[in-house]
């Protein structure tokens, strides 16, 4: 009989593929010192970037349909033990987390409770303005509002950053500081086509700062 090997979907909810194989290749490390696979999947509709509540919202639609797909299509040898949401602002993962019985995180969600271990202050940078109060909402809903100090935003506008990497990583930066001077002892780069610049600006020592991919992964781990 064909041995199969436990999986964490990792499912992108906005349509780059681009971002869906860097954010895989990202947790692929974690995961596999655990004995996990790991497999990227690309919403099907939907925009390229999730920069404002209405497409955040409308992208929870999209992420269900994407892993029942998935989920209903068995993939060879590949036994699906977990789901990741990858969008800081975990489009569909109540839900999923009530349809599957399967351990389902979001990037937001791991990273809330990462930087808010043992009741230390955190604050989030981001390149998202549109979407800081449902940020600030996410926060609020893991318990976490009274150790918040807040969302510090990029300059330039989302899309303009994606285009321009170093833009992006000083803009990051700069946010990041504004991050300690409200109070935070760690930084959430909030964000899941960010997670390459987050991992530079960890090496800045601006901040501890809370990769939100690593930190699902490693909630995976724990929960399965």
């Amino acid at each position: 009989m064909e041995e199969t090997v436990p999986t964490v979907l990792v499912v992108n909810p906005n349509t780059n593929e681009q971002t869906t194989a860097m954010m895989t290749e990202l947790v692929r490390p974690e995961l596999a010192t655990a004995g996990l696979a790991v497999e990227g999947i690309t919403v099907a509709h939907g925009p390229r970037m999730l920069a404002d509540p209405t497409t955040l919202a409308a992208a929870e639609t999209h992420v269900l349909e994407a892993v029942r797909r998935r989920l209903a299509a068995p993939v060879g040898d590949r036994d699906v033990v977990a789901v990741i949401v990858a969008a800081i602002g975990d489009p569909g993962r109540d839900r999923l987390e009530t349809e599957l019985e399967l351990p389902v995180v979001g990037i937001g969600q791991a990273s809330i409770l990462a930087a808010a271990r043992d009741g230390s202050r955190f604050g989030m940078a981001t390149s998202t303005p549109l979407l800081a109060d449902s940020l600030t909402a996410l926060v609020a809903r893991w318990g976490h509002r009274t150790t918040f100090t807040g969302v510090r935003l990029t300059e330039s506008e989302p899309l303009v950053l994606a285009a321009d990497p170093e833009r992006q990583f000083r803009e990051l930066a700069d946010a990041v500081r504004g991050c300690v001077a409200d109070g935070a002892e760690s930084v959430i780069i909030a964000g899941g086509p960010l997670a390459d610049t987050a991992r530079r600006l960890a090496e800045l020592g601006l901040a501890p700062i809370v990769e939100p991919l690593p930190s699902a992964a490693a909630l995976v781990v724990a929960k399965v």
